[in-house]
């Protein structure tokens, strides 16, 4: 049967019809055919039956959550309070039988079924007197091996059970200390005396002992392993407590037994400081070195209900978002606590604090040789909690002697440690020593955190090497503290309470760079510690009162604490010159005042009132050329926490998470030295790159980032280098999804699986803020040695480049793919030569240049191999000097054809993370914030007119988990969120965003063909379908209309 021209061109429609459904279907970046993995890290999801969960038998498995309440109450009366209220099936009541079941608490631990988690948390969260659900956290302490390994939450790239804790015990240690830095080692040469010192009278603890001050009726709390009775050290042990599921009070690992020796040991061999001491030994770790988040609590309750005196924590970790605990440390030492924590062993890197170390309230402890040099072990400053859009605070607080110190052993005799973990006791036995110099009866009203801190950092030593982010107040001086405190009235003060740049190296960073007029605000970060009281309030806003008419050039903004509770808070300095003062040279010397007060105390009237001082010594130069002007973008990266950023070098097996800030004073300060040694004036912008005028700039330096960008970044950085000449220099990263993929792993005691929420950078994102320059990064993962112009270097889990315009340079090299498709590659070429990949592309574009490199570990301090300074110096003579240096632009390398790529091939976002949960741009307001300069304050930016919403990645909701300035916490925290999966997509942005501009471009414009071309097809084949319908109609009416006509005619 021969078919007819209608049939024919319904078969066509159907046949278009179908393929381009096939088309939208099939297209990975449009429609992802896997299920979404339940990945948010740090937000439990509900997860598959594992066997190692707790609480489980063969069929239902439950999680321990802690339910949080907002009044104290008995445990029985919460259970009952939970189980009238809700009236779900699967969850129950954790009966918790410690010490502390006989006081009220403000928590209680239920065990809920998997199945049921989100609806049972749910429910509890609509209680009136709930306050909030956390997954139990479990802690993990390791020690060092005895080859000096460090242990910590990661062995081998594989997570060890327990919360993520950085390795916190200790063993001996070695002589010196190397940072892994290349040529930019820290070494000194320890001067050990003939025979070990008694670390008590280096410090002149037997002065205090000639005078009858012993520690008596000093109440210490050690929050360790136990410790066994009826130890010989020891001649006042008051209680030991057991917080753990083991049925011990006995301490079998010696930690906790070392830890009570160093503060209230009595061996002649190994003298504690303070021998009359009355020890309280709390066991919150097991054998295993294993606790959780509900065992701590109880504790820390405990220790409030019998109130403790001083309390030591020798341990710690990265992670300052959990609630739980930092809140409850806040709540101890609101209750007149002492605390006193190891700062960590993370050394010598930066931006490595451990928390609760870290927070403002507590005593920070690090460590130092006995030749006053900072151990190499000793976790620096600054602290990160504040960064972007703010500056972090001073930390460690003081420093002690933590190598080879002597302590008690298990059952009897002495042995020697080194770590923070002995720095820590030794500061907790001087305060001991401190608190038994004031009258019992008088003590609480004089002694509180804030006191107690304001004697250790003002009678301190300041170190003569080390800076201010590495000893804080300097080594601790127990007689100089002695003092202090003996004439101690009830006051405020500001710590530090100088900030001079003519001090180097104390004062660095600050004392390297200059102010001048039109950069980025300078912020310091100061502490207020009140001496009066839990709470205090600013009675007037800080002022700045300048030594002579010259400081009127400088203009600081302010922002502080309005209320200062528990016992601290902040105020942080945003200096800038005036524009008055762009050729001005010299010294701005000033104070900065603040009056505050508190309410008055047993028997007084009033309130009590203080005024606290910060001293300016300030240098100044006038304002440098644009060509020596570097802005480096801290706004778009991201640390762990909240999210699980992977480490930036595969290679590093101990340490897969990024949380050292990636700031230019933290992981990256060796380089913001190297780059003022060279000549350049190095800023920060911690807010959009709408917040900066590009006519000020050289160049903008991009290095590591995670974050995404809003539309109005990508089109002004576009104008910015096109039309004002801005230099733009690109550090990528690694990027793979598959690896990423691999890389996710079930932690056990959030019960959930931790998923990198991006690669060592976001190159999906860096690719659409470079594609109006037809630049484009790949998804390889290289790593190599390489030499250039006589520098060997290393590239360590790099990237490719796969999108260059012609007429730009690129330099390639021959490296192997570790990326989970690139391995493959590389077994089926093995015995071949490798691959070479493009690395490095200069180009230049418009009136500005633009440098691209696909690794930034060459750059971080952290885990770097060897430096690539020299490259850096190179590209910056380049895009802010147009300086070519001949090997860098060899007509070998230049491009006469573009590399490219098709836009789907390039590497996409995963639609399975809930990106908005960790950015500062998904899904919120663009805002320039305090760290930008004064006049764009609270605006979008420079010359950014408003087009839409916010950017947002579609599919998820909004999760802000932003900080205000400088603030410790902020618990409008959630630690859960109710995710969309409705439309997923694999790559957002301006694909196209180039077409979008009047001016012509004179490098290739990405178009998103991905799913422009289905999407068209498929319209066209609707279309066409619809036209052969509306046929078929008019045709039917027209038959009919005949026929009618037919029978009238009859």
């Amino acid at each position: 049967m021969t078919s007819t021209p209608q049939t024919s061109l319904l078969s066509l429609s159907l046949l278009i019809l179908f393929i381009s459904i096939s088309f939208l279907h099939l297209n990975p970046h449009l429609h992802q055919t896997h299920q979404p993995f339940q990945n948010q890290t740090l937000i439990p999801q509900s997860k598959p039956q594992l066997p190692n969960q707790q609480n489980s038998d063969e069929k239902i498995t439950h999680t321990n959550h802690i339910v949080r309440f907002l009044k104290y109450k008995k445990a029985q009366d919460h259970k009952s309070y939970l189980e009238k209220n809700v009236k779900l099936k699967g969850w129950k009541w954790v009966e918790r039988k410690n010490p502390a079941a006989k006081f009220p608490t403000d928590f209680g631990v239920v065990a809920i079924e998997e199945s049921v988690r989100e609806v049972v948390i749910k429910e509890f969260g609509r209680l009136n007197l709930v306050k909030d659900v956390w997954v139990d956290l479990s802690h993990q302490r390791r020690v060092l091996g005895k080859e000096n390994e460090k242990v910590g939450a990661f062995v081998d790239g594989k997570k060890r059970p327990g919360k993520i804790f950085t390795a916190m015990s200790f063993d001996e240690a070695e002589s010196y200390g190397v940072a892994k830095t290349s040529n930019d080692t820290i070494s000194w040469q320890r001067h050990l005396l003939m025979q070990k010192s008694q670390v008590t009278s280096l410090f002149g603890a037997d002065v205090l002992w000639s005078k009858g001050y012993t520690g008596t009726k000093v109440k210490m709390a050690i929050f360790d392993t136990g410790i066994r009775a009826n130890h010989p050290h020891f001649r006042n042990i008051k209680e030991r407590t057991n917080w753990t599921n083991e049925d011990t009070l006995n301490d079998n690992l010696g930690h906790g037994t070392f830890v009570a020796g160093v503060i209230a040991g009595q061996d002649a061999e190994c003298l504690g400081f303070a021998p009359d001491t009355e020890i309280y030994a709390f066991r919150v770790f097991t054998d295993a070195q294993v606790s959780y988040t509900s065992w701590f609590l109880d504790a820390f309750n405990y220790a409030i209900a019998t109130n403790m005196d001083v309390l030591n924590l020798s341990i710690g970790g990265p992670d300052y978002l959990d609630l739980p605990f930092v809140e409850k440390v806040w709540e101890l030492t609101a209750n007149n606590i002492i605390m006193v924590s190891a700062i960590g062993n993370d050394g010598p890197l930066y931006g490595t604090l451990n928390n609760p170390a870290d927070q403002s309230d507590v005593i920070g402890v690090g460590g130092i040789d006995y030749s006053d040099h900072i151990a190499s072990f000793s976790s620096r400053g600054m602290s990160t909690w504040e960064i972007p859009h703010g500056y972090g605070r001073v930390k460690p607080d003081v420093v002690a002697y933590g190598r080879e110190i002597m302590g008690s052993k298990i059952s009897t005799g002495c042995k020697s440690l080194s770590g923070t973990s002995v720095a820590s006791p030794v500061v907790a036995g001087v305060v001991c020593l401190l608190v038994s110099v004031i009258p019992e009866s008088k003590r609480k009203d004089i002694l509180n955190p804030a006191s107690m801190k304001q004697a250790l950092v003002e009678g301190a030593a300041k170190l003569s090497g080390p800076n201010m982010y590495e000893q804080g107040a300097g080594r601790v001086d127990l007689l100089e503290s002695y003092e202090i405190l003996k004439s101690y009235k009830p006051r405020t003060s500001i710590f530090p309470s100088v900030l001079d740049y003519t001090d180097c190296p104390y004062s660095w960073p600050f004392c390297r760079q200059p102010l001048y007029a039109g950069a980025m605000p300078v912020i310091f970060n100061a502490t207020i510690l009140n001496g009066m009281g839990v709470i205090g309030y600013v009675e007037s806003p800080p002022t700045w009162l300048p030594l002579d008419e010259e400081g009127n050039l400088l203009s600081i903004h302010f922002t502080y604490s309005d209320v200062i509770w528990p016992w601290t808070g902040y105020i942080a300095l945003h200096m800038q010159i005036k524009e008055e003062g762009s050729q001005f040279s010299g010294v701005i010397e000033g104070n900065v005042t603040v009056r505050l007060y508190s309410p008055p105390t047993r028997g007084e009237q009033s309130p009590r009132r203080s005024i606290c001082v910060l001293r300016l010594k300030l240098n100044v130069v006038p304002t440098p050329s644009r060509s020596e002007r570097v802005l480096w973008d801290q706004f778009h990266s991201i640390k762990y926490p909240p999210g699980y950023i992977p480490r930036d070098s595969l290679d590093v097996r101990n340490d897969i998470l990024d949380w050292h800030g990636d700031h230019l004073h933290t992981n990256f300060h060796i380089m913001f030295n190297m780059l003022r040694d060279a000549g350049y004036f190095v800023e920060t912008l911690g807010s959009p790159l709408t917040c900066f005028d590009a006519r000020h700039y050289g160049t903008l330096l991009l290095v590591d980032l995670e974050e995404e960008y809003f539309a109005e970044e990508i089109q002004k950085l576009r104008d910015d280098v096109m039309n004002t000449g801005l230099g733009l220099a690109v550090f990528a990263e690694w990027y793979n999804v598959d690896t990423m993929v691999k890389m996710r792993f079930f932690d056990d005691n959030t019960r959930s699986m931790w998923t990198p929420v991006t690669g060592g950078a976001n190159v999906p994102a860096l690719n659409d803020l470079l594609a109006p320059f037809g630049i484009a990064f790949g998804d390889k993962i290289l790593s190599g040695d390489f030499s250039m112009d006589g520098e060997q270097s290393r590239y360590a889990s790099g990237t490719d480049i796969v999108k260059f315009p012609a007429g730009g340079y690129v330099h390639s090299f021959p490296f192997l793919d570790s990326s989970e498709s690139g391995a493959t590659q590389n077994v089926l070429i093995s015995g071949t030569s490798k691959a070479d990949s493009p690395i490095l592309g200069l180009l230049e574009v418009g009136r500005g240049r633009i440098a691209v490199y696909g690794d930034s570990n060459c750059l971080d301090g952290s885990h770097m191999v060897t430096n690539c300074y020299w490259l850096l110096k190179k590209i910056l003579d380049f895009t802010s000097r147009n300086i070519r240096d001949p090997v860098l632009f060899l007509d070998s390398v230049r491009q006469d054809m573009p590399l490219n790529k098709d836009d789907n091939q390039l590497p996409s976002r995963r639609t399975d993370v809930n990106f908005s949960a960790y950015s500062a741009v998904v899904g919120k307001e663009m805002i320039c914030r305090s760290d930008a300069r004064f006049e764009v304050w609270g605006t979008k930016g420079y010359g950014v007119q408003v087009r839409g919403r916010n950017r947002r990645l579609p599919g998820y909701p909004v999760i802000d988990l932003g900080f205000a300035l400088n603030s410790t916490a902020e618990t409008s925290l959630t630690k859960s969120s109710k995710s969309s999966n409705k439309n997923k997509e694999g790559s957002l942005g301006n694909k196209y965003l180039g077409l979008l501009y009047r001016d012509d471009v004179d490098v290739p414009i990405l178009v998103a063909s991905h799913w422009l071309v289905p999407a068209i097809v498929a319209i066209s084949g609707v279309l066409l379908l619809l036209s052969f319908w509306r046929i078929r109609q008019k045709r039917r009416r027209r038959r009919k209309g005949s026929s009618s006509g037919r029978f009238t005619t009859l």
